[in-house]
């Protein structure tokens, strides 16, 4: 039986993507095929495709960090699943495809009844954004909060995470996201006319106790400058190093996994040094999931939870074909979007 995926033959723009078809997989001792019914279109893909994601694989490759799928085949040992199970999964590559093998230790069941699309929201986006609150910077109710991209995948999930929490909002935004800002509880900052660390400053008189920082590079700098004494950054991204949904350099054509890296870790690194007790704390989904799995699997229960309970909703920007991959990319790399765009297949 045949399937497709999408590869992507060099390091560069959207027209790197490609689909192939071949052979479906067949799953290994341990493993279990998964029809996927929704996987995540995020800009961690579009930096991984420039090459410039510290995970970034050697070519050709699959891209896709998030994706939630039936259980389809199960292999030699695999017990405590049942072929028709609803399931999802963080593989970092691989996800944009009709059908992928994955360990079994990697599965998390999906409540029944939910939308695959604002499942698969939660996998990446909103892990991310429930991690960093509580175990990141460990957010107290009435705290004031400063988001960057406020209307983005992540910024979203940090604003209704946020609210729950019981949080002083704000988060800084283009105009046309101003209203999808201010509708999650919070106040919007327009990063193109205004001056956010002026703004937050005055809007809360001390500063904020924590911002979430997804840009990077000199950007940290400019977070750091809004907090209050005794604040923290939250630095998770290098977005930044993007323009345009490419490179903002230029330089494309090579993997160059570690030079992004390097500078984010001289600010992390200035931002401890430099006086006034405001720090830059760094946070990475795939190195938390590695050092601690347990967590992953126990954050991503309680959010599936909190929106089967309706008390969140992903905002959910487009829902693409997998063939549309390369124009889902192309939307996300011009800016702009509310939410998540995503991949749907099979029907989903």
């Amino acid at each position: 039986m045949k399937h497709r995926r999408i590869i992507v033959t060099h390091y560069g723009g959207p027209d790197a993507l490609q689909v192939v078809e071949e052979d479906r997989p067949e799953p290994k001792p341990g493993e279990v095929r998964v029809r996927v019914l929704a996987a995540g279109v995020s800009l961690p893909d579009l930096m991984m495709r420039e090459g410039i994601h510290p995970e970034t694989p050697s070519l050709p490759f699959t891209p896709g960090w998030d994706l939630v799928g039936v259980v389809d085949q199960l292999g030699k040992g695999v017990s405590g699943l049942e072929p028709g199970q609803v399931v999802a999964a963080l593989p970092i590559t691989g996800a944009y495809t009709e059908f992928g093998c994955l360990p079994q230790r990697e599965l998390v069941p999906v409540p029944s009844g939910l939308d695959a699309a604002e499942a698969v929201s939660l996998v990446l986006n909103h892990i991310t954004a429930y991690q960093m609150l509580h175990r990141s910077a460990k957010v107290r109710p009435g705290q004031h909060v400063l988001i960057h991209g406020a209307a983005g995948g992540v910024g979203s999930a940090l604003l209704q995470l946020g609210r729950l929490a019981g949080l002083e909002l704000y988060g800084t935004c283009s105009a046309r996201g101003a209203s999808a800002v201010s509708n999650l509880g919070a106040v919007p900052i327009d990063y193109e006319h205004q001056d956010f660390v002026k703004e937050i400053h005055r809007l809360t008189g001390e500063g904020a106790d924590v911002v979430f920082d997804g840009i990077g590079g000199t950007h940290i700098w400019r977070s750091r400058k809004a907090l209050c004494a005794g604040g923290k950054v939250v630095a998770y991204g290098l977005t930044g190093s993007l323009r345009g949904g490419r490179l903002a350099s230029g330089r494309s054509g090579g993997r160059h996994r570690f030079r992004a890296i390097a500078i984010f870790g001289l600010y992390i690194a200035g931002g401890w040094l430099l006086p006034g007790r405001k720090r830059v704390v760094p946070y990475s989904i795939q190195w938390l999931k590695r050092l601690r799995p347990a967590w992953f699997r126990q954050d991503l229960i309680t959010l599936f939870d909190l929106l089967q309970r309706q008390r969140i909703k992903p905002l959910v920007a487009q829902r693409f074909p997998l063939v549309e991959a390369r124009q889902a990319q192309e939307l996300l790399g011009r800016g702009g979007v509310t939410g998540k765009i995503v991949l749907v297949l099979n029907g989903a």
